[in-house]
């Protein structure tokens, strides 16, 4: 893995520009999850001891939760590791097997105390239904799914 040492997000932007990723490939999800620790990390929103949380979450429950979405995110242990909260998004326009479904949109978080909980709100808020996912997927459009978590 590659973290890049003492980097710090803009104050409270919660998403960049550059941690939206598009036409992504990964031969799994634990692949998938490292990927979106180490955006996380390199950010500066975690330190690098929070992705190993993520894969632990990952054998405890799955982070799919349908409408090919997963959104993988550290346990409990792990919370001391974010510095901020903050959130990647990668695009797999063919997906990744994910347990038993097919996922194309990972999203990873990293929320400080509960922030996590108004985050997961947010994006279930925001792609609940899988036509609407399967459209931000499709459009390959960065900024347009900036807007989709920004507004």
């Amino acid at each position: 893995m590659f973290f890049k040492k003492n980097v710090q997000p803009a104050k409270n932007e919660l998403l960049m520009k550059k941690n939206i990723v598009l036409n992504c490939t990964a031969q799994n999800k634990e692949e998938a999850i490292v990927r979106a620790g180490e955006m996380l990390c390199n950010s500066g929103y975690v330190t690098h001891g929070y992705v190993d949380g993520m894969l632990a979450r990952e054998k405890k429950l799955s982070t799919c939760i349908g409408n090919y979405i997963a959104i993988p995110h550290g346990e409990s242990e792990v919370k001391k590791e974010i510095i901020s909260s903050g959130l990647v998004v990668m695009v797999y326009p063919k997906g990744i097997t994910w347990d038993e479904e097919t996922v194309n949109l990972v999203i990873g978080i990293a929320g400080v105390g509960d922030e996590h909980l108004e985050i997961l709100r947010n994006i279930v808020e925001r792609l609940d239904t899988p036509e609407a996912v399967q459209e931000l997927v499709q459009s390959g459009d960065a900024d347009k799914i900036y807007q989709v978590f920004r507004d």
